[in-house]
């Protein structure tokens, strides 16, 4: 190595304290961020009894104990709500992602005269929105108040995602669609054999985005559902957290006992809920910083 790579590589005193104290800064973040879930989890696998009386952080588990899963899973409301999560999941994701690829393709097209207003009129409703009660009485006119479509037609595309996937769409390149253009091709051939298969980035984010905004939806299945066999387990969760109502669950526990497993299916219901999320993301993340980051700077 010759003394100007030596040079090169050698960093002054000011950037590597800078370094030192960033290194630490960042990890102190990842600490804060991942306590949550680890304290949930060693609660969730810890002994009910012990729980109850221990005070502080939780580091490992106390006195390993699965019963707070066992009564998860034998809960038939967490088999209703996993099914209905699943289903709304899978049909948003699959004609969302259909809609918003659809739109934002249109968006694009030079020789689509009404784009810039109709992308005015869809970015404005991104910072004003009718209201719930219009929102209710729109879903109710159209009778479907307690069916599963109530929790999936009003949330079956998102503008912030055509406004991604458009922008990701006007950066490739304009001579691949005139090529084929002069093969014959039409806007849905165009579509799916040329712009989706180089769009996959951008897709695997917005397919990301829609699968945990629909997972985690809560609000609306609240207001248009009262069938407990329609509850998503995001609304089951709420239930047990906020409304503290874990009687489903310790149906078969002695009287005694029922208040300190009340508290450790809560963190077992938390973990068991956002595992899918978890287990999904891995797969997509070699796609999302790249994805987000052509989506974001080019015009």
């Amino acid at each position: 190595m010759n003394k100007t790579a030596k040079n090169r590589i050698r960093l002054p005193l000011p950037q590597k304290i800078f370094n030192v104290f960033n290194i630490l800064f960042l990890l102190m973040i990842v600490v804060i961020t991942l306590y949550p879930f680890w304290h949930a989890l060693m609660v969730s696998i810890s002994s009910p009894s012990r729980y109850m009386k221990h005070n502080g952080a939780m580091l490992t588990p106390l006195d390993i104990d699965f019963a707070s899963y066992s009564a998860v899973f034998t809960n038939p409301n967490m088999g209703y709500g996993f099914f209905n999560s699943f289903v709304n999941v899978a049909v948003g994701v699959i004609v969302g992602l259909l809609l918003t690829i659809m739109a934002a393709y249109a968006l694009t097209r030079k020789n689509f005269y009404f784009k810039r207003p109709l992308m005015f009129l869809m970015v404005l409703t991104m910072f004003i929105s009718g209201g719930l009660i219009p929102m209710y009485l729109t879903v109710d006119s159209l009778n479907l108040i307690n069916t599963r479509w109530s929790v999936i037609l009003p949330m079956l595309i998102n503008t912030y995602n055509v406004v991604v996937t458009r922008v990701f769409f006007s950066s490739i390149p304009d001579s691949l669609e005139e090529s084929a253009r002069l093969d014959g091709a039409n806007d849905l051939v165009i579509l799916f054999k040329i712009f989706v298969p180089i769009s996959m980035p951008i897709i695997a984010v917005v397919t990301l985005f829609i699968a945990v905004d629909r997972w985690n939806a809560w609000f609306y299945p609240m207001i248009f559902l009262n069938k407990r066999s329609l509850f998503p387990v995001s609304l089951i969760l709420r239930e047990i957290l906020i409304a503290n109502d874990t009687s489903a669950m310790t149906a078969n526990v002695s009287v005694g006992d029922k208040e300190p497993i009340a508290e450790t299916i809560k963190y077992a219901t938390m973990i068991v809920s956002i595992l899918p999320v978890v287990a999904i993301y891995p797969f997509l993340q070699k796609y999302f910083i790249q994805g987000m980051m052509l989506g974001a700077v080019k015009e």
